[in-house]
């Protein structure tokens, strides 16, 4: 399976992004000790990670602080080697309830929700993959609300029939960094 990661670390002149391989990524200390290896002190660090156009996720590190990831796709990530790496932690930390996926998504405003439903969504609301992950946006929606990207946006991102490169550009553009990571693409 075809992997694209890259490191975006936010420097006192703005993002600096590099691509790197993933080869070495065993288990989510791994993942992160590889994104604090590219902090300027305790600045932020994300890495992006996308699959084949199957799902992405963004992982945040901000110094010694725990990581915060959001995946696009939690059923569609844990079936793939690194993505069951994000999917497994989020897993974890949720103590295995995916009953009520508000708890791991940032809340949506009503209308939002509404609108999704009345969109033909309902079936897929709740649906469960593999291994008990559920299908859809998992994890931390809020992560780059303070770059400028909201819960709201990143989710729409992630939606059904979202392309995953197409949304880390997105992303990128919306914090940035849009040029440059289409500079080590």
């Amino acid at each position: 399976m075809a992997y694209f990661a890259a490191v975006l670390a936010r420097t006192g002149a703005g993002w600096d992004v590099s691509e790197t391989e993933l080869d070495n990524v065993e288990a989510l200390t791994d993942l992160v000790d590889l994104a604090r290896e590219a902090a300027e002190d305790d600045d932020t660090v994300l890495v992006f990670i996308e699959q084949e156009d199957a799902w992405f996720a963004v992982l945040r590190v901000d110094g010694e602080e725990d990581p915060r990831i959001f995946v696009s796709d939690g059923a569609a990530a844990a079936r793939s080697s690194y993505g069951a790496i994000l999917t497994d932690e989020l897993v974890e930390h949720s103590g295995d309830d995916f009953d009520d996926l508000d708890d791991l998504v940032a809340e949506l405003d009503d209308e939002d929700t509404a609108g999704d439903e009345q969109d033909g969504d309902e079936e897929s609301a709740g649906a469960v993959g593999p291994g008990g992950v559920p299908v859809g946006p998992l994890g931390d929606a809020e992560l780059l609300a303070e770059y400028g990207l909201g819960a709201t946006e990143l989710t729409d991102l992630a939606g059904e029939g979202a392309v995953p490169g197409e949304a880390l550009a997105e992303i990128a553009e919306a914090i940035g960094c849009g040029e440059i990571l289409e500079a080590v693409r």
